[in-house]
């Protein structure tokens, strides 16, 4: 990389050439105001807030769009030279804001971007006292943009963002300008409802109030909120939040920067799913007597349910966590299991994955920053704009370059990038892997190559072999090889690669998932937030959960838990990445954390766990295993483990992948308590048509 010398204010720097001048001012420690720059969209240069003195320039220059390779040095071979704290830098910088600030309106006391606000905050910082201007305001009808985003376009100052946000990062093209000069507006198209699963994002980019949050309007001030630096687990890419709380409540959630993850963006899922945190939540534990559920305590409970476990035979009892389970709960329950007898554990969607092969064989091994050195990709039974929407947004970051070629086995949906669509099914996958199809050689061809295989191939019954063959034609086609491992799986479960890495799957000889929801396989089975099977007549279901959702109603004994914002508990997203959520708020009424619930379960049953705090179990569980300690990084996967998965053959059933999302909004049951989750649903589903205003 050539390094060019500048001067910024008087002081020399060694900058990339094809650094902007904005960056270059910020490497060598100098604030420039801007509204239109975003560092992760295209260069707009339209609202002129980042203008410097460049030397030898008769005006100031927008240095945002201005390179450093463009700049001249001076008569006499002086370096460049930019400033950004002269008079003239001053003047231009007050004229632009007192024009920014002509047809603005005066909201800031009824605004919900007060005391987050860009412009608010450069006013003070750059703008002056007075306005010269004596007319109206011009005035912009609001416009109906859908469940997520409340408009208040009179307050917009025409920055694009918004634009180039739902055109490049989003790749639904559903916002513009229209108009000229004094008329421009900012709108969709014939005014519908925005259908991207990022639009949230796009309140947080808005660097005025015009694009506010709906479900957050009027609700709190930011000074007012306790902020809490969190994980979300509403799917298993692991991004990076901020949960913010006041008092007992969780008022709202917002992104923070990850470059490894999410960069600087979550999904609409993971930000507006906080109202179910709300609504319908258990709060005491249940009873079933005579089909009917009725309040109890906890030692009522927990009596009823020693007095069905009692001297059981361990291979009658099962557990099967569900999605949003966090790692101690799982081991804690398997020690629990253990302690019975019984080593028949499963997650939901589990059964396709083997534990004992090794960690390479259920990870997302070329890891999400990954895919941005990858030129081929094959996605089999995914669909990752509904299963990790931000994850989704970095394989359409990398398209954009031009540099990626992608290939789908799988329903033929749209993905927001383009892509070659090779087949539905398990024989085109075969087909693929005998090279009889042009994609074969892309793969073979491309440096880097990612085979994604996704959590709907694991919930088939051939999954296993579907696993193996994929692993198989990753190793035949070079997408493994020294320093690159192309193999990933792209699971849809917060919890399940924290479910192999402690070993909650089924142990030698023991019942499968399947199995386990089988008539007449299990007396007891522990469900720890399972809320996606059915369970058979017959089995005596303790539920350990957070809501009256499916799980709940099937239940003889419900033992109320915490969220995810309730408690600290560990997580491993899908590449691996042991990651750390942290408790904002607190559970309700007689709630409590879910290992806490088992370990006081453990004692009522005679079956005492060793552990009297979550640091006793924290350090049993990193001893078991002891990656798990290491937060925010992944261990890495070893590669003999894919040959072991390939080697492992089996034989594919004929018939098309399935994503296991039905609905993006409505994957959990968090999200099922959640009403601006429904009415998402029912805009994406085409019921609601127009402005339901």
């Amino acid at each position: 990389m050539a390094m060019t010398k500048i001067l910024v204010d008087g002081k020399e720097i060694d900058v990339p050439a094809e650094y902007t001048l904005l960056q270059a001012c910020e490497a060598a420690g100098a604030e420039i105001p801007r509204f239109c720059y975003h560092e992760r969209l295209s260069i707009a240069g339209n609202c002129r807030m980042c203008l410097v003195e460049v030397a030898g320039s008769p005006k100031p220059v927008a240095s945002c769009a201005w390179g450093v390779r463009d700049c001249r040095p001076g008569p006499k071979g002086e370096l460049p030279s930019v400033k950004t704290k002269s008079p003239m830098v001053k003047k231009a910088r007050e004229g632009v804001m007192e024009f920014l600030l002509i047809n603005h309106p005066l909201d800031c006391p009824i605004c919900d971007q007060g005391g987050e606000c860009d412009l608010q905050d450069q006013a003070m910082g750059y703008g002056v006292d007075t306005s010269r201007f004596a007319e109206n305001k011009r005035a912009v009808e609001d416009k109906y943009l859908g469940a997520l985003v409340k408009t208040s376009m009179t307050r917009c100052i025409q920055c694009t963002r918004c634009v180039r946000f739902s055109t490049e990062v989003c790749g639904v093209p559903e916002m513009g300008l229209t108009g000229r000069g004094e008329d421009v507006e900012i709108t969709t198209y014939l005014e519908s409802a925005l259908t991207s699963e990022l639009q949230g994002n796009l309140v947080d980019i808005c660097p005025v109030g015009a694009l506010t949050s709906k479900p957050y309007a009027f609700a709190a001030r930011p000074w007012e909120l306790g902020k809490t630096q969190s994980i979300d687990v509403m799917d298993a890419v692991g991004s990076a939040i901020r949960v913010d709380t006041r008092g007992r409540e969780v008022m709202r959630i917002l992104p923070r920067v990850n470059e490894a993850i999410n960069e600087e963006w979550i999904s609409d899922k993971t930000r507006h799913v906080i109202d179910g945190l709300r609504t319908q939540r258990l709060d005491r534990p249940f009873i079933r007597e005579s089909g009917k559920l009725r309040a109890a305590s906890w030692s009522e409970a927990f009596a009823a349910i020693a007095a069905k476990v009692g001297r059981l035979d361990g291979k009658r009892i099962g557990a099967i966590a569900g999605d949003l389970a966090a790692v101690e709960e799982m081991f804690a329950l398997k020690e629990l299991l253990a302690k019975m007898g019984s080593s028949n554990l499963a997650t939901q969607n589990g059964d396709a994955f083997d534990p004992k092969t090794g960690r390479a064989s259920y990870i997302f091994n070329p890891t999400i920053a990954g895919i941005e050195q990858a030129d081929a990709l094959l996605i089999v039974g995914a669909n990752p704009r509904k299963e990790a929407a931000v994850l989704n947004a970095r394989i359409r970051k990398r398209w954009r370059t031009g540099n990626l070629k992608i290939g789908l086995i799988g329903d033929k949906t749209d993905l927001t990038y383009s892509y070659e669509h090779l087949g539905a099914g398990t024989d085109t996958l075969s087909d693929l892997a005998t090279g009889k199809h042009s994609f074969a050689d892309t793969l073979k061809n491309a440096k880097n190559a990612i085979v994604l295989v996704g959590a709907g191939a694991g919930g088939r019954k051939d999954g296993a072999a579907v696993f193996a063959l994929a692993a198989k034609l990753a190793g035949d086609f070079g997408a493994i090889k020294d320093g690159w491992n192309g193999f990933g799986v792209l699971h849809n479960s917060a919890s399940q690669v924290g479910a192999l890495d402690v070993g909650f799957a089924p142990g030698e000889g023991a019942l499968t998932a399947a199995q386990m929801t089988t008539y007449g396989m299990l007396d007891v089975l522990f469900s720890l937030g399972a809320d996606e099977i059915n369970v058979p007549d017959g089995t005596f279901v303790i539920y350990i959960g957070t809501h009256g959702d499916k799980g709940a109603h099937r239940a003889d004994v419900i033992l109320p838990g915490a969220a995810y914002t309730e408690k600290s508990g560990i997580f491993v997203n899908t590449e691996g990445r042991v990651q750390m959520a942290s408790r904002a708020a607190f559970p309700p009424g007689d709630a409590r954390e879910d290992w806490a619930i088992i370990r006081a379960l453990s004692e009522v049953l005679g079956k005492k766990l060793p552990y009297d705090s979550q640091t006793q179990l924290r350090q049993a569980m990193f001893k078991a295993t002891p990656h798990l300690m290491r937060i925010d990084q992944i261990e890495a996967g070893d590669v003999a483990a894919l040959k072991t998965l390939a080697s492992r053959g089996g034989s594919v059933e004929k018939s098309a992948f399935k994503s296991p999302v039905v609905d993006f909004y409505l994957t959990n049951p968090i999200a099922r308590a959640s009403a601006t989750m429904a009415e998402c649903s029912r805009l994406a589903s085409g019921q609601i048509l127009t402005a339901a205003e």
